[in-house]
């Protein structure tokens, strides 16, 4: 899940289609559903709802259960589940990351110094005396003009890479990747495919907390204890055999200790033309794994349409969460509150205002994805399995931590300028007097962090969007300090529960948004695509047939 943080620039107008005036009514949202469904998922009795786990089934049981009292039909042809094959993959006996060869011998312990995992699917991993390389940003985008690999052979050997883009600190959108704005070159799960593609032992990422948009604590929680892939044939064995995240302050000691400078380097990293360094250091560590394969579940709802059942309208959150993690005053489970129960919440809530409004000319479906923790994959195997043909997959709405902060004055679109949902929501924001405003740090990488952007690489519009900080009562004076406080205190950590005294007005102004969206979308008949120049209006265009 992407955090929660502070607006600033007002989304200019775009030349796209024009959508008439929505007359859709608000609803009727019940604000003590919303409160019981997330109080419920975040009990301690579902220990963090982690996938594949033995409180898995109890957790699928309650969404279930909500979702027929909602009026929800199964919607997996008369099932509510749809198996998701993963592979839990448990780092044990960690020895510590070495590194020889330089002026003093450097040694990273696991937790404190380093995190290491592996994608690879068996029972031992030994990275011995591997050399390493510093490649800048580790992007490889001919399309760019752009290849940190260039010129050098990392086969075999141990890459350390930087995070976010080159250009994550130009302060507006003009730079090679798109300036402030982090592209999908700038998330950590390129950089460790690309590694793997250019053949690397193994990939470090120096973790630095702004380009990051998380501190130390976040990879460490993420990072430790059992890890969930993909169960696919091939046991991800094409993939580094190791991959991880280690300190700014240990990165700074291990390139000292080969006679370089970690800043100019880094510095010189943002460049176009920048050659990858050898360190002339040898890397090793090892562990062994624990492996266990076991199905998780999507939870599929459906409200049959009328005339065109088989065009559907999909609203997503995820179920789970991180489960046991690091203990907080004796505390060790991450019971993940409002991230996603509450957004499990906002499903249940929308199930039941349009049920009660009746149906549609086109099917409505909710869909509660796993592991989305874990790298977006229960939403990533539904849109590579769907039940509903994404060619008939009108678009829809991803919800990822709803706002229980109070009513706010403006509405943020997560990664501005892609579809042309964002031109039916302008009106439908306008009519509760709000603003709509882009995310002020769009070097956190939140369009690429949560569910919507596995449908979007399929080419489905979904809107990925949610509350600002200018609260009604406080101004964004309160807004930015409740926005601080969950990132730097509850995001991925215990203190992430219930509280019975939050505001919920300003998830109740969101959740009419979602549902007059989602409103007009199934009881109409147009397609919304993505604005021209989007990475995704290809493939929705092959996919309708050049509509």
């Amino acid at each position: 899940m992407r955090t929660i943080f502070a607006i600033s620039a007002i989304i200019s107008t775009l030349a796209t289609p024009a959508y008439a005036q929505t007359t859709t009514a608000a609803p009727d949202l019940s604000v003590d559903t919303l409160k019981s469904v997330t109080k419920e998922l975040s009990d301690d009795k579902f220990e963090g709802r982690a996938p594949a786990s033995e409180t898995e089934p109890a957790v699928l049981d309650y969404i279930v259960s909500r979702f027929k009292a909602a009026g929800l039909k199964p919607g997996n042809h008369g099932k509510w589940l749809q198996d998701v094959p993963l592979v839990e993959i448990t780092a044990q006996n960690v020895k510590p990351l070495t590194f020889t060869g330089g002026s003093a011998p450097i040694s990273l312990d696991y937790r404190t110094d380093m995190v290491v995992a592996t994608y690879q699917v068996t029972p031992k991993i030994d990275l011995s005396n591997s050399d390493v390389v510093f490649v800048g940003y580790g992007i490889n985008a001919p399309e760019r003009g752009w290849n940190d690999y260039a010129g050098v052979d990392v086969k075999g050997k141990t890459v350390v890479i930087l995070v976010n883009d080159p250009d994550w600190q130009t302060m507006n959108r003009d730079g090679p990747f798109e300036g402030r704005a982090m592209t999908y070159y700038g998330r950590w799960t390129y950089k460790y495919e690309e590694a793997a593609r250019q053949g690397a032992a193994a990939a470090i990422i120096v973790h630095q907390t702004e380009p990051a948009s998380y501190g130390w604590g976040v990879v460490r929680s993420s990072w430790t204890g059992p890890q969930l892939e993909p169960d696919i044939a091939g046991d991800h064995m094409d993939q580094s055999k190791a991959i991880g995240w280690i300190q700014l302050d240990a990165a700074k000691k291990l390139f000292a200790a080969a006679g370089k400078d970690f800043d100019k380097l880094a510095e010189a990293a943002k460049r176009k033309g920048f050659h990858a360094v050898p360190l002339g250091l040898k890397a090793s560590t090892g562990f062994v794994n624990s492996i266990r394969r076991q199905a998780s579940k999507n939870v599929i709802g459906i409200l049959p349409g009328t005339e065109a059942p088989d065009e559907v309208v999909l609203y997503s959150a995820h179920w789970d969460h991180l489960g046991k993690c690091d203990a907080v005053d004796g505390d060790d489970i991450c019971n993940g509150a409002l991230d996603n129960a509450s957004g499990v919440a906002g499903l249940v809530t929308l199930a039941q205002a349009n049920a009660k409004a009746g149906p549609t000319r086109r099917s409505q479906v909710f869909l509660a994805v796993t592991a989305e923790e874990s790298g977006l994959l229960g939403s990533a195997y539904y849109a590579a399995n769907p039940v509903y043909p994404l060619s008939k997959t009108v678009g829809g709405v991803n919800m990822d931590v709803l706002n229980a902060n109070g009513a706010t004055k403006n509405f943020v679109v997560v990664g501005a300028g892609k579809s042309e949902l964002e031109d039916m929501i302008k009106p439908l924001v306008a009519d509760e007097g709000r603003v709509i405003e882009s995310e002020p740090h769009p070097e956190a990488g939140g369009y690429y962090r949560s569910d919507h952007f596995s449908f979007a690489k399929k080419g489905v519009p979904m809107l990925d969007a949610t509350s600002g900080n200018d609260l009604v009562k406080g101004g964004k004076e309160a807004g930015e300090a409740a926005d601080k406080d969950y990132t730097d205190n509850r995001y991925h950590k215990p203190q992430d529960e219930y509280d019975p005294d939050w505001d919920w007005s300003g998830a109740l102004q969101d959740l009419q948004i979602y549902y007059r969206l989602g409103r007009e979308l199934a009881e109409g008949d147009a397609w919304p695509n993505w604005y021209e120049g989007s990475e995704f209006r290809k493939i929705r265009d092959q996919s309708r047939g050049g509509d």
